[in-house]
């Protein structure tokens, strides 16, 4: 049984890898938000519209806030209650992969923890969320977060901040559930298909630092990849509520009106940026996480 990391250590290693992941994939999230804002929209018409390299990080800021902070409080959170269910099975001990100090738990447990602990933090973050879309649409034109929440506090209330609120519950719990069990899943199998010579151990029969990257990364890419594919109508959904929350005003009646008066298609628009984001976001910050917690040991 290998030492636990430190509590703290999951907060810093989620913040950190959440804001990487942020900044360098802005723009995936920027061109994915304009495509699911206009029905007609194309991914080239979407790239046209862009003035200059800068505007691809429109919105970084929100973005970075949520991203970074979601990320910190999603991964010490999911540690805290896997550590918890972990601990009440074994009694008090804790197994874990050679490449990862995280707990082992069964398929359904990494399922209910990882949407659990997401729909609960998902929540949270909710308002930043919202400021986080809008900055990055052309349907508005704030100039500071402070502006955006001022504007829609006053036009459409403390729930205008809340707009979505259950496409992104019902998106992000799914998500994170799914991730977690791939996740889980994938560290154990992995290692079988990657050459021996990547397989370098250390005294203890953990993987290398460097190994244990590859492993990691890899499974968080697959995993996100996966999990992307599935939820990504719910994505499209919680885009159209967030921004225009007078036209589409529930999720029922927002799935509705994109199947009757569109193609069931464009409840996976974006999804190719949604994929790209989603899977080099998980491959970069839960890379950095899992590194960072083995540092804090």
């Amino acid at each position: 049984m290998h030492e636990r990391p430190k509590k703290t250590s999951h907060l810093l290693g989620g913040f950190i890898g959440g804001l990487t992941s942020a900044v360098v994939l802005q723009p995936f999230d920027l061109l994915k938000t304009r495509l699911q804002q206009n029905k007609s929209s194309t991914l080239l018409t979407v790239v046209r519209s862009i003035n200059s390299p800068a505007e691809l990080w429109k919105g970084t800021v929100p973005s970075a806030l949520r991203t970074s902070v979601g990320s910190a409080l999603f991964l010490s959170t999911l540690n805290v209650v896997r550590t918890a269910i972990a601990e009440r099975r074994t009694g008090g001990s804790r197994n874990s992969t050679k490449s990862s100090f995280l707990p082992q738990l069964s398929m359904y447990e990494n399922l209910m923890s990882g949407a659990i602990t997401r729909a609960t933090v998902g929540f949270v973050t909710m308002p930043i969320t919202v400021l986080k879309v809008r900055f990055e649409s052309t349907m508005y034109h704030y100039k500071t977060l402070a502006e955006a929440a001022k504007h829609i506090y006053i036009s459409e209330g403390l729930g205008g901040l809340f707009s979505g609120w259950n496409a992104t519950i019902l998106r992000d719990a799914p998500y994170a559930g799914l991730y977690v069990l791939f996740y889980e899943q994938s560290k154990l199998h992995l290692p079988q298909f990657l050459p021996s010579a990547l397989l370098i151990r250390d005294d203890q029969g953990m993987y290398s630092s460097r190994t244990s990257t590859i492993v990691n990364s890899i499974a968080a890419f697959g995993s996100a990849s996966l999990a992307t594919t599935i939820t990504s109508p719910f994505d499209t959904i919680k885009t159209r509520m967030q921004l225009n929350p007078k036209q589409y005003s529930s999720f029922l009646q927002t799935f509705s009106s994109i199947l009757k008066s569109e193609r069931p298609r464009n409840l996976f628009d974006g999804l190719s940026l949604r994929l790209a984001r989603k899977a080099f976001s998980a491959g970069i910050a839960w890379g950095i996480y899992e590194e960072l917690i083995k540092r804090f040991v």
